[in-house]
Parts: structure tokens; C-alpha cells; sequence
């Protein structure tokens, strides 16, 4: 295995070839050194990831309407690089589409009837290697986006879905779960409005045009046409699944007795593209794991699916324990994203929640880490697929910090955002790393109505330039349609 040689598009990320840079051998997740004069290295499993610094930024204001006549919105709960669409010019400029995927819509004050949605932005990347700074406005040069268009989504007999919280579930369809096509019981708005609901975080793009969707009221994983129509939907065990009292239960307002906690489901959703293995992995720990409290949530699990023939069966894999990092205070700082590196590593996006739109302004902790799984316990088909054992006597992936969005001196040559223009506090993808801004906007549309949010929050996207020596040759230009 061995690094790229072409720069590609990852998360943030520019992927280049290997240099020889001192090495900084890395246990544990805290904070890397800042990468503003030198390239700042990590190694694991034998391997040395290197991280060169920011090279771009761009944003989408808080107030912009797509099409439907909605607020944009949080885009960055899912995004992709569109099959096909990357192209690198003479001038040293790229260009490409990303498909972006909001979560459930406004709800500052409560979910709402939010119909599920992929909109499609251009882009132009110039990479910005000096090291003077530019200002707020000339950084967003380096990362043009423009939008092009919005997909509605819709499920079964061409309903449309929803963002509203489940209060109810619909049975499994005949044939579940032999059938992959089958539905199993689905988390839908109410009896009287029995939408399927959806609160997308992960989106991956296949080459025959369908795509799946990962969302946290399940947990469950979708498959989708390329006109937005539903496919088929993946169960996960139920060691994964909300129950309360012995019963599935799909609200968000509540923790459940067992299964993935409230509002922490599959944030994490990539693809190795060698082997079609399709990962998904929940933000923080199940409920039996630790999961009711932020202390002991940091044990999360990572399920793999083989989807190489998925209208034929979609088995489960693989199943690991990965530990996110900590804060200070003992806090697990949860996974928002993950991206498959090749050789068992990936990328994981764990942050805090403080940044422009958070708790605090002032963020501890976002960063893309590394994690492996290369001799972890493939937990799969074991005892702790039920929600009666939860896990232990096991060993966890290996997980390493690498990446700091939140770097002062990185982020002072693209503009130094402040006040206003903070670093938001949601980042949520790896394809290029935008914010999720949960649709906050002083001048915000949702559903066709106006609202005022409170607050102004941006849409952003940081490009970073990285050496990954996990990737395999050829395989992110597979991924990506060149």
C-alpha cells in the first residue's frame, strides 16, 4: 500500500505523495501541533500520515434558498464528490460537483415536515500554500462553491418522507428480513401521517447512480434511486436497534433501555471500494455500553456489510469497538463521520459542540483522527449482538489524533474566522469537510415559512492537503468516477 500520487478530494482533504517528514508517534487523541510551518506526521500501524496544512476555505451564507424555496440549511450532515465530475486544470485550479445532504430540517423549536433532500454545488479549489495570511474575504477565493440543484426524496408508493421525530412504526413488509427489498419496521411520523421519517448523516454514491443514506432515528442504512426514490433498508442487530421495555422505539426525545442513544446513531458512513464493504459507524457508544451518559460513551461501534450484490443479500461482516477521544473533563467527544483509508484505517471526524451555533464559542476539540482496526475483535455474530450483553473482554481499534481544524495559525492564513464568521460548531462530514449549521439563519425560510433562528451560521468547508499512505492506488479515483 501506498500513498496517492495525484491530489484528490477526501474531507477536507488534498492527498498527495509521501515526504519525508520527523515522525510523531501517536497514542492517543489529543490535539495535534500546529501544521502552519511544517508538516506535521503521525504514524500508525507502521505507516506515516502526514498532515500539510490548510489550503482552502469557502462557505454558503446561512440565508441562501434552494430551490424548493427553503433555507439550504445544515448541508454538510452528508456529502459526497459526485461520480465523474472531478477535473484538475493547468492553472493549477480544481473543479467538481459535490452532492450534499441536509439532516431533518429546521428544528430549533421541534422537528418539522421536512421532506428528506439532495441538493448538487460546483466547486473551484485554487490551493492556497503560502504562508501569509489572507483576509476573510479573499480566503473564500480558494473554495468557490455555487449551487446547481435540489432532489426531493420519496419512499414507498412515492410518499414523501419526513423529518418529524417518530412517534410511531409501521410494520415489516412480507418477506422481511429474507428478502432484501423487504422493509423492516419503520420509524414513521404518526398513524395519521405515516411517513417514513428520516434524519440523514452519511450519504455514499454508487456507479450505477443509486446512493445510500445513513439517518440516526433507526439506526438504519437506505439505498436510493438516482430520481430519490427508496430501494431497500438495512437493520442493524438489536444490540444497535432503540427498545424500551423489550420494544422498539424510534423517538429522538428520549434515551431508550438499550440500542443506539438518542440523536447518536449512524453518523459514519463510507465505502471500501475493492471490496464493496460498506461501514457505517454510530457517533457514540450503545446505551449498554455507556452510552446514557457523555463520561462512557466513548466505546462506539463500527459494523461493516458486504454490499456486492444487494438486491441479492446485504450480510453483516464485521463489527468493531472503536474508542473516541476525551475532553479534558472526561467527556467523549463524538464521531460525526468516518471515511475508509484502505489496510483497516480510517478517517473519523470527532468534535466538540462548541464553535459559532454551539454551546461555547470557543472549540476544545474538532479533528480528523485515524483510527484502525487491524487486530481489533470482529465482534460480529457473537453474544454481543444482543442488547443483554454489552461489550467487554474485547479489544478496541487503535485510534490516533491527526488533523486540527481548529489550529489558530492554520486557520489565521485562511481568513482567521471571528466573531460572526467563528468556526461553526458542527462539522459533519469527510468528503469535504462542510459544518452541518442546523439550519440557523436570522433570515431563514422553512417549509415556505420565514423564521429567525437567533443567530447566523454559514455553511463551511475547509480543504486541508494530506498524505494518506493507507490508500491504495487508483481507489479514491475509483470511488469518485475517474
Amino acid at each position: 500500500m501506498y500513498a496517492l500520487s495525484a491530489p484528490l478530494l477526501l474531507l477536507a482533504f488534498l492527498v498527495d505523495s509521501v515526504i519525508s517528514v520527523p515522525v510523531i508517534e501517536g497514542t492517543d487523541a489529543t490535539p495535534v501541533s500546529s501544521a502552519a510551518s511544517a508538516a506535521v506526521s503521525v504514524t500508525l500501524g507502521g505507516l506515516t500520515y502526514v498532515n500539510k496544512g490548510l489550503v482552502g476555505f469557502g462557505l454558503i451564507p446561512s440565508d441562501f434558498l434552494e430551490s424548493t424555496g427553503d433555507t439550504i440549511g445544515g448541508i454538510g450532515s452528508a456529502i459526497a464528490i459526485k461520480r465523474g465530475t472531478w477535473a484538475a486544470h493547468t492553472d493549477g485550479t480544481f473543479t467538481g460537483t459535490l452532492v450534499v445532504h441536509p439532516d431533518r430540517g429546521f428544528n430549533v423549536d421541534g422537528t418539522v415536515d421536512y421532506q428528506a433532500r439532495r441538493h448538487e454545488l460546483q466547486f473551484t479549489l485554487a490551493p492556497y500554500a503560502s504562508s501569509a495570511n489572507l483576509n476573510f474575504t479573499t480566503a473564500q477565493e480558494t473554495f468557490k462553491i455555487s449551487y446547481v440543484d435540489t432532489i426531493l426524496e420519496f419512499e414507498r408508493n412515492n410518499t414523501k418522507t419526513s423529518g418529524l421525530d417518530p412517534a410511531a412504526i409501521r410494520p415489516a413488509q412480507s418477506g422481511f428480513p429474507t428478502a432484501p427489498t423487504a422493509d423492516p419496521q419503520m420509524p414513521i411520523a404518526s398513524s395519521s401521517e405515516p411517513h417514513l421519517t428520516l434524519d440523514i448523516e452519511g450519504i455514499i454514491l454508487n456507479a450505477d447512480g443509486s446512493y445510500w443514506l445513513s439517518d440516526e432515528y433507526g439506526p438504519y442504512i437506505y439505498r436510493f434511486s438516482a430520481a430519490g426514490n427508496l430501494i431497500q433498508t438495512i437493520q442493524p442487530p438489536s444490540a444497535i436497534l432503540p427498545e424500551v421495555s423489550g420494544s422498539l422505539d424510534f423517538t429522538s426525545l428520549d434515551d431508550p433501555d438499550t440500542g443506539r442513544a438518542s440523536n447518536q446513531g449512524f453518523e459514519g458512513l463510507t465505502l471500501d471500494p475493492t471490496t464493496n464493504s460498506l461501514y457505517a459507524m454510530l457517533q457514540s457508544a450503545t446505551i449498554q455500553d455507556g452510552g446514557d451518559d457523555k463520561s462512557t460513551s466513548r466505546f462506539t461501534r463500527l459494523l461493516a456489510y458486504d454490499v456486492s450484490n444487494p438486491l441479492g443479500s446485504v450480510p453483516l461482516i464485521g463489527e468493531w469497538v472503536v474508542p473516541l477521544p476525551q475532553s479534558s473533563k472526561g467527556n467523549t467527544e463524538a464521531c460525526s463521520e468516518i471515511h475508509f483509508l484502505g489496510s483497516g484505517v480510517f478517517l473519523a471526524l470527532s468534535r466538540d459542540g462548541d464553535g459559532r451555533g454551539g454551546d461555547d464559542n470557543n472549540s476544545g476539540y474538532k479533528q480528523a483522527d485515524l483510527f484502525s482496526i487491524t487486530g481489533a475483535t470482529d465482534i460480529h455474530g457473537t453474544k454481543f449482538d444482543s442488547p443483554a450483553n454489552p461489550i467487554a473482554r474485547i479489544i478496541a481499534a487503535t485510534y490516533v489524533s491527526f488533523v486540527n481544524f481548529v489550529d489558530d495559525t492554520q486557520l489565521a492564513r485562511l481568513g482567521s474566522p471571528d466573531d460572526e464568521t467563528l468556526i461553526d460548531a458542527k462539522w459533519e462530514s469527510l468528503a469535504l469537510a462542510p459544518s452541518d449549521n442546523d439550519f440557523l439563519s436570522t433570515h431563514g425560510v422553512s417549509l415556505g415559512v420565514p423564521f429567525d433562528a437567533g443567530i447566523d451560521v454559514d455553511n463551511q468547508f475547509l480543504v486541508f492537503r494530506v498524505t494518506l499512505p493507507s490508500v491504495p492506488q487508483g481507489s479514491v479515483q475509483t470511488s469518485i468516477g475517474i
